[in-house]
């Protein structure tokens, strides 16, 4: 009488493979601990820190009471605007553009710049609108982010925001300094990815042969898409340092290397959506190989790259819409121009995003079968049948076509 044993899913890696894995995942780690000490810049290599408030000048906090003449608005021009002086309660008028001045304001707290002695008749100080205090939606955004992800993916979803918290710091503490001090920019992206992938994917994944194996696919993405920047930034001339953010940070910090600025900017935009890949394709791998565990490597390869294409199909048009979402002021401009689409494309600024966008999907495309390749070589061979009268051989069916499940449906 025949029957088949349940070993309880697929054979794991061998330890040859989990010694050999760990060993590169940990001369990685070292090698980045050793580039961020190297990198790290001192106090005295960075540029002296600008003030926020020319000389004399305070900030205050304010309330909007009122607007004084709001037709004004609709004629374009400044409104006149009644705001109460948090510390003393004292009504006092500012100006503001049409851009900035509207119904929904009242009520809105502001910061303002108060000039001691800037009235000549009163000699009382003259106030100039700053900005807004945007801390309190700025923080429920958050807090509700926080709570919907924990909620959601739990102790996942907390060692995630862990992460990110982490990976955050890394780029403000050293990622920023690093660049104002003009080390070398592609180093700088490396390293910076590198220990940014370290943070998040061990801290939301935890430390295993999966999570090792989408940490190796994303490093290779990552030198995908830094090689591809490093040759197109060049190769089509980019300038950024003609916009006014990029020329006002050549005056003031003038170590910067504003392509290298460029650079880092589209490694990092990569860091994101390649480990969301590649997590998701060593994840579909491990739960393949756990449903199917008499499969072939090649089996559970060519599965796996269903998932893979379809989250290519999906993530391509991602990257490019979110590309688009923050530059939509700009294309809005441009489209007022009265020139050829082909001609408006080329111009620097426009070509920075296409250039992004283009590296970023070329990098996301290759890393896909390259992860699941070797998430496949990783996550065990197929199990053994204890004996051919034991477990008989079987054959999958071949997979239905849509058209095919979707009248069995409607029969069933």
């Amino acid at each position: 009488m025949s029957h088949t044993h349940d070993h309880g899913g697929p054979a794991p890696a061998s330890r040859a493979v989990v010694v050999g894995l760990a060993a590169v995942m940990a001369a990685l780690f070292v090698a980045t601990v050793i580039a961020v000490v190297m990198l790290w810049p001192s106090t005295g290599d960075l540029p002296a820190k600008r003030p926020v408030l020319y000389e004399g000048a305070e900030q205050v906090t304010a309330t909007v009471v009122a607007i004084e003449n709001p037709g004004s608005l609709q004629d374009g021009q400044n409104a006149e605007v009644v705001v109460r002086l948090d510390d003393s309660g004292e009504q006092t008028t500012i100006e503001l553009s049409p851009t900035i001045a509207s119904d929904d304001i009242i009520g809105a707290s502001v910061r303002l710049v108060a000039t001691p002695g800037g009235t000549e008749t009163s000699g009382l100080p003259s106030y100039l609108f700053l900005d807004f205090h945007r801390g309190v939606p700025l923080l429920a955004l958050a807090a509700v982010f926080a709570i919907a992800v924990v909620a959601v993916a739990r102790v996942k979803g907390f060692a995630a925001l862990c992460g990110l918290v982490g990976a955050l710091a890394m780029i403000w503490f050293f990622t920023l300094p690093a660049l104002l001090a003009g080390r070398p920019s592609l180093l700088v992206a490396l390293v910076t990815a590198s220990a940014v992938l370290f943070i998040v994917v061990y801290l939301a994944h935890g430390v295993s042969v999966k999570s090792s194996t989408a940490l190796l696919g994303t490093f290779a993405g990552i030198a995908l898409v830094t090689a591809l920047a490093a040759w197109a930034i060049p190769a089509s001339h980019l300038t950024p340092g003609v916009s006014e953010e990029m020329s006002q940070l050549a005056y003031y910090a003038p170590l910067v290397d504003v392509r290298g600025v460029l650079l880092c900017g589209m490694v990092l935009g990569g860091v994101g959506v390649l480990n969301d890949v590649t997590i998701t394709q060593a994840s579909s791998v491990w739960e393949l190989r756990a449903a199917a565990p008499h499969d072939t490597r090649w089996k559970i390869f060519a599965r796996a790259m269903r998932i893979g294409r379809d989250h290519i199909a999906s993530t391509v048009y991602t990257i490019a819409f979110a590309y688009v979402g923050g530059a939509l002021g700009l294309l809005l401009l441009a489209s007022t121009l009265d020139h050829k689409l082909a001609d408006l494309v080329t111009y620097d600024e426009i070509a920075e995003e296409l250039v992004s966008i283009a590296v970023a999907s070329i990098g996301l495309v290759l890393t896909i079968p390259l992860t699941t390749a070797i998430a496949a070589a990783m996550a065990g061979g197929p199990r053994p049948e204890e004996t051919a009268e034991e477990t008989p051989a079987r054959e999958d069916p071949p997979a239905p076509t849509p058209d095919q499940s979707y009248w069995s449906e409607l029969r069933g």
